[in-house]
């Protein structure tokens, strides 16, 4: 008698979470007890703040919905800010001004930044992951991961939570400042944002030392 082929095997269904590598396990295996995650938004802008979060999960959280901001739609960030909010211990958001970015420049006023969102945690960080290779400037132990909205899901919550708000400014300095289209490309250097300010100059919001903004 022919042998009956057997059926193939079944495949397991991937996981759509985001493998990241447990930074914050390691933190409190090491004794601290509230480890936070830190990024920024809004770098490369000609117009508005840099904007930064801080996020503090409990211990052994994850949520599939949530990786780096840059790879996820608005639509998907806005459903996830609901429930990072609702699921992390502590989280705080905070900014630097156009006028504090001109003074002191892009990096040192997202440093700046993300020192004031750690420091609006109403559960104190006892230690700090922070997107980037730069510490920020405070007496809290702190490592540096480049790629770490990649890595650490602490960051990818502080990097939506930040992109996110700072999207919800923009949307709302469009009705301040109508004619620039702040609300589409969120004040970056699009060539529709350009010719708006050629045509009809600066507004209050964009940052005077940036190439491209007509003073």
């Amino acid at each position: 008698m022919p042998r009956k082929r057997r059926p193939p095997p079944r495949r397991r269904p991937r996981s759509s979470a985001v493998p990241f590598e447990g930074f914050e396990a390691k933190a409190r295996g090491r004794g601290y007890s509230a480890p936070a995650g830190v990024d920024e938004a809004g770098r490369g802008p000609l117009a508005g703040p840099v904007v930064a979060a801080a996020v503090i999960f409990p211990p052994g959280y994850a949520h599939p919905g949530i990786r780096d901001s840059k790879k996820l739609s608005p639509r998907q960030r806005e459903r996830i800010y609901p429930v990072i909010t609702a699921d992390a211990v502590a989280f705080g958001v905070a900014l630097a001004t156009p006028e504090e970015i001109d003074e002191m420049n892009i990096l040192r006023a997202s440093l700046l930044a993300m020192r004031r969102a750690v420091e609006a945690l109403l559960l104190p960080a006892d230690f700090l992951f922070i997107d980037g290779n730069q510490r920020v400037a405070c007496d809290v132990p702190q490592e540096t991961l480049v790629g770490g909205d990649d890595r650490c899901v602490s960051i990818a919550a502080a990097s939506i939570l930040a992109k996110v708000s700072r999207d919800r400014m923009m949307m709302e300095y469009d009705l301040l400042y109508p004619g620039y289209g702040l609300s589409g490309h969120k004040g970056y250097p699009t060539r529709v944002h350009l010719e708006a300010i050629r045509r009809l100059g600066p507004t209050p919001i964009h940052r005077r030392t940036f190439r491209g903004v007509v003073v």
